[in-house]
């Protein structure tokens, strides 16, 4: 072979060390695109998440919603002094309501919403037990274990509304004093934590018409006016 054969045939072919940094730039490439599909894959689990969390969010709103806007004057306790048909505060609420449909066995139940703390935050913490057997002395357990509405809460509190002394609205209490009666609004107020990245908006229900059925109403009492002639009023309404 002569010069000019040996030099075509290195020139046909590549050296080691190009081979070598052609393996390396591949290798470069598809670590970029690996890292690349990975932080595509966290971002869209991150946004699932997201989505999850907004979506319970609203539909714990609208359980408690429907359940505290049904909320019944019925006692489920009751000493020598009291008649229990609603406890509250801060961090705690009683009351009688039915269950939905697919959770009920029929009859009203004695319901609890309770702000609960715990190692990661406070929990929303929801039980249930029908009112029929329900025994408040001896604090009888719910059919079902306690169900965890929401969780990652920093900060959380009831209150409760009613009407003065002169038929406005009071301001706002996170303790219902009289348990006799329901208040007229319950609020739900929660900061969630910061790692939690959503809000909760504040929700503030009004009870409905038959559940204000024990507040004390005002009697209207005719004024009888003084009769000048002496004559006694005719109880037919008839002139004389």
């Amino acid at each position: 072979m002569n010069a000019s054969g040996t030099r075509c045939a290195r020139a046909a072919g590549f050296t080691l060390l190009e081979t070598l940094m052609a393996i390396v730039l591949l290798g470069l490439l598809l670590a970029g695109a690996y890292s690349g599909i990975q932080t595509s894959v966290r971002a869209m689990h991150a946004g699932e998440r997201l989505i999850e969390r907004i979506d319970r969010v609203r539909t714990v709103q609208e359980f408690l919603r429907h359940q505290l806007t049904r909320i019944l004057p019925i006692s489920y306790a009751q000493t020598d002094t009291k008649m229990y048909v609603f406890e509250g505060e801060r961090d705690f609420m009683r009351f009688v309501a039915p269950m939905p449909g697919y959770l009920s066995h029929g009859g009203p139940y004695v319901q609890t919403l309770a702000l609960v703390r715990g190692g990661s935050g406070m929990s929303l913490v929801f039980s249930g037990t029908m009112l029929n057997g329900f025994d408040w002395q001896e604090e009888k357990k719910s059919e079902r274990e306690p169900v965890v509405l929401i969780d990652h809460i920093g900060e959380g509190s009831f209150s409760y509304r009613a009407l003065d002394d002169q038929g406005q609205l009071a301001p706002w209490s996170t303790n219902w004093d009289d348990p006799s009666i329901t208040p007229l609004l319950v609020r739900v107020e929660l900061t969630m934590q910061n790692g939690a990245q959503i809000n909760w908006p504040v929700l503030a229900v009004p009870l409905m018409l038959d559940a204000g059925a024990t507040r004390t109403q005002p009697v209207a009492i005719p004024r009888l006016l003084p009769n000048p002639s002496g004559v006694p009023p005719n109880p037919s309404g008839a002139s004389r």
